[in-house]
């Protein structure tokens, strides 16, 4: 390890222990380093749903909120629904919820998903105006069932177009970004919302890559099937700090195709994975793919040439942002 990335190291354990500090109850190397308590195990929780839309094709709003809390219960440990929440995010702060909006409606982070996720933070003690709904622009965001808003006293609803990114960069190995300000001067704290797909290059999207659109220059992290940007732009400082769990949207994905929307390649697993590391989360992304892709009689991704190669870099001893070893994965299915 050269000696840039050893400190790069130490000061994001400093970091990840600072924040596991302010949230009182929350385990220190559960948000240091995305493993579980006593880091041996990491915990990955999927919870499904089979009649979360009835018999009809829209969310119903009261089962939503009942697998949300289910899932974040299990993670947590708590028999409270509205624990967790207070665990991640403190009165005061503002918590920004990074969606995934580019493929439009038909593809995107549930509207339905997002609204219990304020919902359930507003309960715990975050006022509206400090919930922020959030990705690369505003006319992705409304495309994807969002309204925008900056009302004062309400939640907001925003596009990095309408605020920039900033001058200076951050870099980690292959890549160097401008990040949004939503995520250096806004966002206290985020919560990492993207939606489970295929991707044409990096073969499987969810936690890590999500956060390309966090960053002034995605389209210069693709090359080698986004290996090893995704792990290096995870790396970068500020979305260390700040990126404090994730609650991945898989009501609806899509298995091939990805990651734009083809109605021909999306399926409704109705579920939600949920967890704090996110190579685990990946990994677990791509298994859940490969299933489906073998039930449709598709090729493995890798021998489609779209082996998502990314999850093992960012679990390697130059990045350690968290495991691909599914030993030490605990997948909680409820």
């Amino acid at each position: 390890m050269s000696e840039k990335e050893s400190t790069s190291r130490r000061d994001f354990l400093k970091a990840g222990v600072a924040g596991a500090v302010a949230l009182g109850a929350t385990d220190a190397l559960a948000f240091a380093n995305g493993l579980q308590v006593g880091g041996s195990m990491s915990r990955v929780v999927i919870a499904k749903d089979a009649m979360l839309r009835g018999s009809g094709s829209a969310i119903n709003a009261v089962r939503m909120s009942a697998l949300l809390d289910r899932a974040m219960q299990a993670w947590f440990d708590s028999k409270d629904a509205l624990a967790p929440w207070k665990q991640l995010v403190r009165p005061g702060q503002v918590v920004g919820l990074k969606v995934n909006a580019i493929a439009g409606r038909g593809l995107s982070t549930s509207v339905a998903v997002v609204q219990v996720i304020i919902e359930r933070l507003q309960q715990a003690g975050t006022k509206p105006y400090d919930v922020v709904v959030w990705d690369t622009t505003g006319h992705e965001l409304e495309r994807g069932g969002f309204q925008l808003s900056s009302a004062a006293g309400k939640v907001r609803c925003m596009g990095t177009n309408a605020v920039g990114y900033e001058d200076k960069p951050e870099a980690y190995g292959s890549v160097s970004c401008c990040l949004s300000k939503i995520l250096t001067r806004i966002c206290d704290v985020v919560i990492n919302v993207p939606l489970l797909k295929d991707h044409s290059e990096a073969g499987v999207t969810l936690s890590m890559k999500n956060m390309y659109g966090v960053i002034n220059n995605p389209w210069e992290c693709h090359n080698g099937g986004c290996n090893p940007a995704v792990a290096d732009v995870n790396m970068l400082p500020t979305i260390r700090k700040k990126v404090r769990f994730t609650i991945g949207d898989a009501t609806t994905a899509c298995y091939h195709g990805g990651p734009g929307y083809r109605p021909e390649y999306v399926w409704r697993p109705d579920s939600l994975i949920v967890g704090s590391d996110p190579v685990a989360l990946d990994f677990t992304a791509w298994k859940i793919i490969e299933r489906k892709r073998a039930e449709k009689g598709l090729k493995t991704l890798e021998a489609d040439g779209r082996l998502p190669r990314y999850i093992a870099t960012a679990a390697d001893q130059h990045h350690q942002l968290g495991t691909n070893d599914p030993k030490r994965i605990s997948h909680v299915e409820i």
